[in-house]
C-alpha cells in the first residue's frame, strides 16, 4: 500500500506536460485510449415520438494549431490562463495540441481570442 501512496505523490509533483506524456505512454504500452467513451443512442422504434433535441456541447478543449511568428507573446498568454511556469509554457507552445481541457464555452472563446490576438492559430474542439 505504501507503493501506491508513493506513486500518487509522484504523480502530484508532475507538470501537465509530464502527465500528458505519461498518459500517451500508457496508451501505447497497453493499447488503450484515455478518451471518454461516447454513448450511442438507439434508433427510435417506428411510430415513436421524435428524439429529444441534441444537447449543446458545454465543455471544450482549447487546441493550439500553430504558435505563429510571435511565440513569446503566445507563451505569455499560455502562462496567464494555465498557471504554468515559463519553461512548461514554452514547451506547451512548442509542442502544440491541447492546451486546456474541459473548459466552459465562454472561457474557451476568451482563451482562443487571446491566443489569436497574440498571433497564434487556435481552435475550440
Amino acid at each position: 500500500m505504501a507503493d501506491v501512496k508513493a506513486f500518487i505523490e509522484q504523480i502530484k509533483s508532475m507538470t501537465v506536460i509530464e502527465l500528458n506524456e505519461l498518459v500517451k505512454a500508457l496508451e501505447e504500452e497497453f493499447g488503450v485510449s484515455a478518451a471518454a467513451p461516447v454513448a450511442v443512442a438507439a434508433a427510435p422504434a417506428a411510430g415513436a415520438a421524435p428524439a429529444a433535441a441534441v444537447e449543446e456541447k458545454t465543455e471544450f478543449n482549447v487546441v493550439l494549431k500553430d504558435a505563429g511568428a510571435k511565440k513569446i507573446d503566445v507563451i505569455k498568454v499560455v502562462r496567464a490562463f494555465s498557471g504554468l511556469g515559463l519553461v512548461e509554457a514554452k514547451q506547451a507552445v512548442e509542442k502544440g495540441g491541447v492546451l486546456k481541457e474541459n473548459v466552459a464555452k465562454e472561457e474557451a472563446e476568451k482563451i482562443v481570442a487571446d491566443l489569436k490576438a497574440a498571433g497564434a492559430t487556435a481552435v475550440m474542439e
